[in-house]
């Protein structure tokens, strides 16, 4: 029997029918386990990211404090302004963009441009708003009733006191991250927690009820509490603002005051600074204007500005190691005492100059100073002697004690940026070389370099009883709560020195100020002792052929019991008379003048500064500030700089007035500056001791007549000038007193 052809083809059909079944189940068996199992992990996070919406919610920085807990630096919330174009309708955007334009200072057709793609659901328009602006924007939401303009919660960080320790602080960058100083420094200890908000969206982007989302809160950063004080702080500043000024400082200034019993930085500063709240604007008027002359977008004009950012972004006194000069000396001094290779009734011999091995080293007074002792030799910063005593040292001693005394190496102190001058300072194979030249450039500070940072703590070695300190900047760490977390305990490196030897040397460096270079660092009522530091810049004269100088001086006050040390460089001053005794050492004596005070330091006069108590202004027009400063500070009275200029314009009380010890005279140093005005008070009916703070805090003298003020029963019975009248700040108020517990 024939077969069915039919029957054939339907069974082929069925069996490629079951087939190709089979095949597409096998196919979809693959798929779903290569989906489910090899790539599942991938296609659920997907899943989620479409599902899900997450926004950061930043933490606050913690704050930064002074020692006092004066606030340096602290954040604050502010609002970052968002659109959501899926509910902006074409009708609303040019509204929405005049409004924003206009409040935000954003460019109109950016935002039109922000507005076009209503499938976005964000559009970052601009960050860190203020409050005030916050609610303006809000206001416009509202009066254009859309949903398309949000705010977002962030965080911005202030400075309260503008470019006060500038270079200390540092500053945080667009995405609040520390940039340079303690913000760098510290940047994981301050910088906290960010939080994160999660919530369900709907397949247009829009979040779900509330119940859908998931809140982590931010947990913000610690605060540090620094060694800083912000009024020695201020001090510092002020005078070396005004000593770039004054002295036409081409390289920048920088000093520093440490309490030398712990190694706190009690100060620290660089001049010229800038503002942390706008650290991309140039602080420096003198590099502002170089820049102006540049084509504005050119790469001439960017390499000069970014070069200049870096620069005033420098913390000289730890990043800029220089050649101390003559301050050095402390440190040969100390050592040549401490090695018993000299003592003080040691006498040498400078006739100007000295030779060594062939090269002449002079001595700044090209005449000598003939025959001395070691005190001598100390007071009048003489090369040729401290090149003896170097000799007598020895290149392997020296050596040991540059290293002893911390100079070869970072001091640690916890801040960014300090240089590491290992490879600027003299080997001890140069030391010892046979000839002694370079033992003997070292002994007066010449042929290497330290930083400020690094000659500051040596010097508080040497005179605070011998030990070394590693200097610190945070005192404290607080938790968000004001919890101490950690405190900083002072770190004793070594014994340097006996505390014999550092007894000689606080004499020392007294007698240099009382008798020798220094003198111009003297304030009446206070033992202040201190060094002088005139160096050439070596490297620069091999370079250039050009011949310029750092100036430093050193003060150490009380010198019989010393808390703290000043030291203070000026790099490149372009004045005549350059030298560290007759530039430098003003501006310490100034700075001093008014931090000790402060410290509730007495002054204790001796009987020849109590002979004259009223003092006779001289004539100060035409002279620097700091000169102008010294030469008041030498006649007991105080000295007010106003203004930013160089010289001194005019100045009140006018020279040939009489006012009381301790009075003050204000030294104007621009014409705006001499335009200022104070009411005079009213003192009548007022005590001695009541009137004087009145008048002093006016910022007035007072000249007292009739009665004695200081009689129990004393009372103001007139005043000239009369009470309300406008006078210069300085002027003397002439205040009668009258006994009027006396019978009439």
């Amino acid at each position: 029997m024939a077969k069915d052809p039919g029957k054939n083809m339907k069974l082929r059909m069925m069996l490629v029918v079951v087939f190709l079944t089979v095949l597409c189940m096998g196919l979809l068996v693959y798929r779903l386990s290569v989906l489910q199992i090899t790539g599942g992990q991938v296609y659920q996070q997907r899943a989620i990211a479409q599902q899900l919406r997450s926004v950061t919610i930043n933490a606050n920085r913690g704050t930064i404090y002074d020692r006092n807990g004066k606030e340096l630096a602290r954040s604050a919330t502010v609002w970052n302004v968002v659109l959501v174009p899926a509910y902006i309708t074409d009708q609303q955007v040019p509204a929405i963009a005049d409004g924003l334009s206009e409040i935000l200072g954003v460019d109109r057709q950016t935002i039109v441009d922000r507005c076009g793609d209503h499938k976005r659901y964000y559009e970052l328009i601009k960050t860190k708003v203020e409050e005030a602006t916050a609610q303006k924007v809000l206001a416009l939401a509202d009066k254009l009733d859309t949903k398309g303009i949000t705010l977002e919660e962030d965080t911005k960080r202030y400075y309260p006191y503008g470019d006060l320790a500038a270079q200390v602080l540092g500053f945080t960058g667009s995405d609040s991250k520390g940039a340079y100083g303690i913000e760098a420094y510290y940047d994981s200890v301050l910088a906290g927690t960010p939080g994160r908000k999660v919530s369900a969206q709907n397949a247009m982007g829009t979040d779900l009820a509330f119940r859908y989302q998931e809140l982590y809160e931010p947990k913000d950063g610690n605060s540090l509490v620094l060694t800083l004080d912000e009024t020695m702080q201020h001090y510092l500043e002020k005078h070396l603002e005004t000593a770039v000024v004054e002295h036409n400082v081409k390289n920048g200034a920088a000093g520093i005051i440490m309490d030398c019993t712990t190694g706190e930085v009690l100060a620290m500063a660089t001049a010229p600074d800038f503002d942390p709240n706008s650290p991309l604007e140039l602080g420096d008027p003198v590099k502002q204007q170089e820049l102006d002359q540049l084509e504005k977008g050119s790469t001439a004009y960017n390499d000069f500005l970014r070069q200049a950012q870096f620069d005033q972004w420098r913390n000289k006194v730890i990043s800029d190691p220089y050649e101390p000069g003559s301050v050095f000396k402390i440190v040969t001094a100390s050592t040549a005492l401490e090695d018993g290779v000299a003592k003080l009734d040691d006498t040498f011999t400078c006739s100007g100059s000295v030779e060594v091995s062939g090269t002449r080293f002079g001595c700044w007074r090209a005449a000598g100073h003939g025959t001395e002792n070691f005190v001598q030799a100390i007071e009048n910063s003489c090369n040729p002697a401290f090149i003896a005593i170097g000799a007598r040292i020895g290149g392997k001693a020296f050596y040991d004690s540059f290293e002893n005394f911390g100079l070869s190496e970072p001091t640690g102190i916890d801040l960014p940026g300090e240089a590491d001058n290992s490879g600027l300072v003299q080997s001890l194979s140069n030391l010892t070389k046979e000839g002694g030249v370079e033992l003997a450039s070292s002994s007066f500070g010449q042929t290497f370099k330290v930083s400020v940072l690094q000659l500051c703590t040596a010097v508080c070695a040497a005179v605070n009883g011998g030990t070394l300190y590693q200097p610190y900047i945070v005192k404290q760490v607080l938790d968000p709560d004001g919890n101490v977390v950690s405190t900083t305990q002072p770190v004793a490196k070594r014994q340097v020195i006996s505390s014999e030897t550092s007894a000689t040397m606080r004499y020392l460096t007294e007698m240099v100020v009382k008798e020798g270079s220094g003198r111009n660092a003297r304030i009446p009522g206070y033992r202040i002792g201190g060094k002088t530091g005139t160096s050439e810049k070596i490297d620069l004269r091999i370079q250039t052929g050009r011949n310029e100088y750092i100036l430093s001086f050193v003060g150490i006050a009380p010198a019989d019991n010393p808390k703290i040390v000043c030291l203070i460089m000026l790099d490149e001053p372009t004045v005549a008379n350059a030298y560290g005794s007759t530039i430098a050492a003003p501006i310490v004596g100034s700075v001093l003048s008014e931090v000790l005070p402060y410290l509730g330091i007495d002054p204790e006069y001796t009987s020849e500064e109590l002979a004259n108590m009223d003092v006779k202004v001289s004539n100060y027009v035409g002279q620097g500030p700091h000169e102008a400063q010294s030469a008041l500070t030498q006649l007991t009275l105080k000295a007010r700089i106003v203004g930013s200029g160089g010289t001194v314009l005019s100045q009140m009380p006018p020279a040939g007035t009489t006012i009381p010890k301790g009075g003050t005279v204000v030294l104007y140093t621009d014409e705006e500056s001499k335009q200022q005005t104070v009411a005079v008070p009213d003192v009548k009916g007022q005590t001695g001791s009541v009137a004087n703070r009145t008048i002093v805090n006016a910022g007035l003298n007072i000249k007292i007549e009739g009665a004695s003020a200081k009689l129990p029963g004393a009372v103001a019975v007139r005043q000239s000038p009369a009470a309300g009248t406008s006078v210069p700040p300085g002027t003397v108020i002439t205040v009668d007193f009258l006994d009027v517990t006396t019978d009439g």
